[in-house]
């Protein structure tokens, strides 16, 4: 009886501090009150108290601004998030930059929704305050956040010219604001920020360049900010960023540019070159059924994947291929059957056994390589073996054959590679790089490109000078075909 009375007592107890207790609702929940200092030191605390990841905290955190942004902040969110801007260089840098992304992005739902347009529009005033005092460094902010509030915010000149006079507008102050931001430009310019330069010249068409700027822009790999300046200067200059893609063999880029702005009647080799290069790497890869299927509309394309079978060695392919798409023609056809004059070539039985050398040590690289320095013309081929599986890795190069009218050389480059690879790159240098020697080779741009990619460190690391020439034409001058066994 006496233990049934004590839990009656407890649970009267409990029921009277019930009795006291209340919901408190988080301040994200009602931010008519909540001032945007308030707002961003309950953020960062909201960041630290978390337990997840850096990238996991920021996402989650994200998506409680989007709800709060919808909670009644004063006067409107947009104008909102400006104050915000202004506080967050106080939490410190090292967490600046996330912060004011995390915000800025958080207004993108918001500008198609009906009822905060007027708060837009007053905003947009006050950013362009904000710009100026990022430009000014009042506001320490990176550059990113200053494109990205020029973006969202939808910024114009006018804009800029209202903050920057702050007086009715008339021609004289829009041509004030033009060259205050130039002045701006031109500074970030000179400290090689070229993606701001450009976004300040492309929104508010700022002209104080000419097309040495653009070949400062792809030759820093800026390609999107290239493209959007040339996109703002005009055709003369898409046109010339096209062929600046296509003399760095950017075929891709230059595809995309001249189907954009339809400059094919310009450019009309492009798109099949394109399609080429494109089949070339999925070769590479081994990715020969996809390339077959990219191929098979185009007879052309289909003639030149046979090709890249060929000169991959893989003439299995070869015989698939040209069987089923009838190309027999073609094979024959990179062979000519017009017999030519004995003295047109060089024939094996004829050619001493010494004079066929076997290089795979250190010393006898040095004595080929001063051989091949005093030869006026020679002849390079390159093996590795093929690629027949989708996504393998390149396989190294295991061969270079190098030849004279006299004498021929087959280098053991991985072997060689392993004994002295400083020696092995500073040979191939002095012959590939001379220009007292004609190199001729069936594409000896693909052999060079090779020897670069297809080892772990390439010794033929610079630009090489050399003269490209047809099948046909290369077996009349250099018809050498050496009967050794290949080394992988």
């Amino acid at each position: 009886m006496g233990r049934l009375k004590a839990r009656m007592r407890e649970a009267y107890e409990s029921n009277q501090k019930n009795e006291h207790r209340s919901i408190c609702l988080h301040s994200f929940s009602d931010l008519s009150h909540v001032s945007a200092a308030t707002f961003m030191y309950l953020l960062k605390d909201c960041y630290f108290y978390g337990t997840h990841k850096a990238t996991a905290k920021f996402r989650i955190l994200q998506q409680q601004v989007k709800r709060a942004l919808n909670n009644d902040p004063q006067p409107g969110p947009f104008t909102y998030i400006v104050q915000c801007m202004y506080i967050i260089p106080l939490l410190g840098q090292s967490h600046a930059e996330g912060f004011s992304h995390m915000l800025i992005s958080s207004l993108r739902h918001l500008k198609s929704v009906e009822s905060v347009q007027k708060d837009f529009i007053d905003a947009k005033c006050l950013a362009a305050r904000l710009v100026l005092d990022i430009l000014a460094s009042v506001v320490p902010h990176e550059e990113r956040i200053l494109v990205k509030l020029l973006e969202t915010f939808d910024i114009e000149l006018k804009d800029m010219a209202h903050a920057f006079c702050g007086s009715e507008l008339g021609d004289e102050d829009l041509a004030a604001a033009r060259e205050h931001l130039k002045q701006h430009v031109q500074y970030f310019m000179k400290s090689e920020s070229y993606v701001t330069a450009v976004a300040l010249m492309t929104r508010f068409s700022i002209q104080c360049c000419d097309e040495s700027f653009l070949i400062k822009l792809i030759g820093g790999k800026q390609y999107k900010a290239a493209e959007e300046w040339a996109a703002f200067m005009g055709k003369e200059m898409i046109i010339l960023i096209i062929q600046k893609y296509l003399d760095v063999k950017m075929l891709k880029s230059a595809n995309e540019l001249v189907k954009q702005y339809d400059l094919a009647e310009e450019f009309p080799d492009v798109n099949y070159l394109y399609k080429e290069s494109s089949l070339k790497k999925l070769a590479e890869k081994g990715c020969w059924d996809v390339a077959e299927v990219r191929a098979k509309k185009d007879t052309k394309l289909m003639e030149y994947l046979v090709y890249l079978a060929m000169e991959a060695g893989y003439m299995e392919k070869v015989d698939e291929l040209c069987e089923r798409y009838s190309l027999e023609g073609y094979v024959k056809s990179l062979v000519p059957e017009e017999v030519m004059c004995q003295s047109d070539y060089l024939e094996l039985k004829k050619l001493i056994l010494e004079e066929i050398v076997w290089v795979d040590e250190i010393n006898g690289l040095l004595s080929a390589t001063s051989y091949i320095e005093a030869c006026k013309i020679i002849g390079v081929d390159c093996e590795w073996k093929p690629n027949y599986e989708k996504g393998s890795r390149p396989n190294k190069v295991a061969i270079i054959q190098i030849a004279s009218d006299k004498k021929a050389f087959i280098f053991d480059l991985i072997k060689l590679y392993e004994d002295d690879p400083k020696a092995l790159d500073c040979c191939f240098r002095r012959i590939m790089c001379s220009s007292n020697i004609l190199k001729l080779a069936i594409t000896c741009n693909a052999i060079c490109i090779s020897c670069h990619s297809r080892m772990e460190n390439c010794y033929v690391s610079s630009p090489m000078k050399c003269y490209l020439i047809s099948r046909s034409c290369s077996k009349r001058l250099l018809a050498v075909s050496l009967d050794c066994q290949r080394k992988y």
